[in-house]
């Protein structure tokens, strides 16, 4: 063989081993698989990246996901967690990381840019609670093993001044009552924001349907329990609890409620199952 030809040949070697070597490397940051899609979802790359995703799709860490207004997508990560996106939602997949032998190395940090979710805890959360968090504008939640519905409003000129108005109304009413400041959060936790005009007003909701969770920020940290609902109207402000259900609605189809794999989930994957990648 020629020399020529044998600096070709290791050429061809070398760029076939950097190739495989980066597959690799891609394939170690998969976080989970899309398992439920009710229309379509992008994905922004964490290298700039534009991925139309459907069904089977895998999502990894560093992806932002960004349903449609009449999008619903489920998320099944590699340690049996899932999360249900709403429609209209930004939701960025910051750091996952599980390893069943290597407890040590887990790490599941999201943020949810605006819309809502439902989370249900997976096996990282229940034996390293502590790994999880879930940034929002207005606060940051933790878990301690549990099932969670989040709703983040954002504000327009009306909601804000609504929000603003409520939050003064009560801290005044909780301070004229009581007439001392360390109550409040107390007595906050006995209303509820009124309706603005076209919605609830801005913050960040939550409910608890199984479990337990914490929301803390600058303002202060709450603690909300199975069939507890919150709110929290800004960094600043403390979450509080309210009494009822402010109106946080969350209706996948039926059909998410079926076995992934199923008639269900062929059902809605005529749409095609193969990604498309726009750079």
């Amino acid at each position: 063989m020629s020399p020529l030809r044998k600096c070709t040949v290791i050429k061809a070697l070398l760029l076939l081993a950097l190739l495989c070597g980066g597959s690799l490397a891609w394939a170690a940051q998969v976080a989970g698989t899309v398992i439920q899609l009710s229309g379509p979802m992008l994905a922004k790359k964490a290298d700039g990246g534009l991925k139309i995703l459907s069904l089977k799709s895998e999502v990894e860490s560093g992806d932002t996901l960004v349903t449609e207004k009449n999008t619903y997508a489920m998320i099944k990560f590699i340690d049996n967690s899932e999360i249900t996106l709403k429609p209209a939602t930004t939701f960025k997949v910051e750091n996952f990381a599980f390893d069943a032998g290597k407890p040590d190395g887990d790490s599941a940090s999201f943020s949810l840019v605006k819309g809502g979710l439902r989370s249900i805890t997976g096996l990282l959360g229940k034996r390293n609670k502590e790994r999880f968090a879930l940034k929002t504008p207005t606060a940051t939640i933790g878990i301690r093993g549990t099932t969670f519905i989040v709703d983040y409003v954002e504000a327009s000129e009306e909601a804000v001044a609504a929000a603003r108005h409520a939050y003064w109304m009560a801290s005044t009413a909780a301070l004229g009552d009581a007439g001392v400041a360390g109550v409040v959060p107390l007595q906050l936790a006995q209303l509820t924001p009124p309706t603005a005009p076209g919605g609830l007003p801005p913050g960040l909701y939550v409910q608890v349907i199984d479990g337990l969770i914490n929301v803390s920020n600058s303002g202060g940290s709450t603690n909300f329990a199975a069939g507890q609902f919150g709110y929290t109207p800004s960094i600043k402000q403390p979450p509080v609890i309210l009494p009822t259900n402010p109106g946080l609605k969350f209706t996948p189809p039926p059909t998410f409620s079926a076995p992934a794999g199923g008639s269900a989930a062929s059902s809605s994957s005529k749409s095609g199952s193969v990604d498309c990648v726009v750079r």
